[in-house]
């Protein structure tokens, strides 16, 4: 298992509603790796696949938030 902690939070889109990706846990060479998050709304830390996010708004990439 592999853990890689970002240098600054990254801005995502969960289930939950939008929020801030901390770090995200490797499972395997075969699975869906897990991203804890901080949601802002609430500040409530939670986990989600990495199917289950989406980046956030970014104009250098074209990146529009839906």
């Amino acid at each position: 298992m592999n853990l890689m902690q970002f240098d600054q939070p990254i801005p995502v889109v969960t289930p939950l509603g939008d929020a801030y990706a901390i770090y995200v846990r490797s499972n395997g060479q075969f699975e869906n790796d897990e991203v804890l998050c901080a949601l802002k709304d609430g500040g409530q830390w939670r986990h989600f696949l990495t199917s289950d996010i989406k980046s956030y708004h970014n104009e250098t990439y074209q990146i529009t938030k839906k």
